[in-house]
């Protein structure tokens, strides 16, 4: 019998949600500084160097959050206020960035739908570049952004000879190609190629720290040696330089060497879950989808059951029979009737072997 002494709860919200580990604390506690600001920090410059060959470009350089790696990435490219980025429509960038793109940068996004696999067709992106001897009452797109794993769509992981294609169909129109690879290492993982080579056709790529290698804080954009050093003057004005950024580059670099092996275990993780959850007469889990960390839930229409609420049953788990369900979510798209969990380190074999229960 389950009882609120046995009951633990296990946060599915987002894989940003995990702790530092023992060796993040040792190697924070011990890391060579200096201030970065300047460009002298020992150890954020060793993160840099390394991220940079990971992704096979020719620099790198720490930004305090995705969010702002992507920002900085779009207005170097759209150096213009007016300019177009083209993105998909259920794109982080697009979605969960408080488009700034806009405000703060005059730049005019325009959307092409995401197909369910995270892709956006290639004929779509085509038909909606504009060039500058087009019609004067369009803006000029500059660039376009890809986004792997796509989280919106289930954390799909974008093929790589999809990703060349859309980098051929960039230059012929003299484009931009940026990644938002926040999840780039579980895309590696997943499709077991190098993150270089994933990123090969790519101007730029945003790489989050955070995510799923597990570290507290930070993102790296890459890129090459010009495209970092008019991100560092952008860096500045947005406020995100700091000084004694060592510390948090030590964790990073923790992750980095201790974390992307395991990330295999996550995706098997989630695939488990998503068996368990499809075992429920109420769900429908498409579970070949499942190919990383993260699974949208969608719930069948017929059913008197919404998104939100099933968040805020999840949010409080309630005592059932002989077991319970100790996992919670926080519902990203809680107008539709879908709802998604994310799987990071620390989620255990045992915890994922649970029964489901739904009311």
């Amino acid at each position: 019998m389950v009882t609120p002494t046995t009951i633990r709860t296990v946060d599915l919200r987002s894989d940003t949600v995990t702790k530092p580990t023992e060796s993040m604390r040792s190697a924070m506690a011990n890391a060579e500084v200096d201030d970065d600001v300047l460009g002298n920090d020992p150890t954020a410059l060793r993160l840099e160097k390394e991220v940079a060959e990971i992704a096979g470009k020719e620099a790198a350089m720490f930004v305090p959050s995705g969010t702002m790696g992507n920002l900085i990435s779009v207005l170097v490219h759209c150096d213009e206020r007016g300019s177009e980025v083209i993105l998909g429509d259920d794109s982080h960038i697009h979605i969960y960035e408080n488009g700034g793109v806009s405000s703060l940068g005059g730049v005019h996004p325009r959307t092409v739908k995401n197909e369910e696999d995270g892709t956006m067709e290639i004929g779509a992106i085509e038909a909606a570049v504009r060039s500058p001897k087009g019609d004067l009452h369009h803006p000029v797109t500059k660039l376009i952004c890809l986004e792997n794993t796509q989280a919106n769509c289930g954390g799909r992981c974008l093929p790589i000879e999809y990703i060349d294609k859309v980098g051929e169909l960039a230059k012929k129109h003299g484009l931009k190609l940026h990644i938002d690879g926040a999840r780039i290492f579980n895309a590696s993982v997943a499709l077991g190629v190098p993150v270089k080579r994933i990123v090969q056709a790519a101007d730029s790529v945003s790489i989050c720290l955070s995510k799923g290698i597990g570290a507290p804080v930070g993102s790296v954009i890459v890129g090459s040696k010009k495209f970092i050093t008019k991100a560092r003057w952008l860096r500045k004005t947005l406020g995100g330089g700091m000084r004694q950024i060592g510390l948090l580059c030590a964790a990073a670099l923790v992750a980095l060497h201790e974390n992307v092996a395991k990330l295999e275990d996550d995706h098997k993780k989630a695939r488990v879950l998503a068996e368990g959850l499809n075992r429920i007469e109420r769900l429908r889990v498409n579970v070949a989808a499942v190919e990383t960390n993260i699974k949208i839930q969608n719930l069948e229409q017929k059913r008197h059951v919404r998104a939100w609420k099933m968040s805020v049953c999840l949010s409080y788990p309630k005592l059932h029979s002989e077991s319970g369900l100790f996992y919670t979510t926080k519902s990203q798209t809680s107008t539709w009737n879908m709802y998604s969990l994310a799987l990071r380190k620390y989620f255990t074999r045992e915890e994922k072997r649970r029964r489901y229960y739904f009311k």
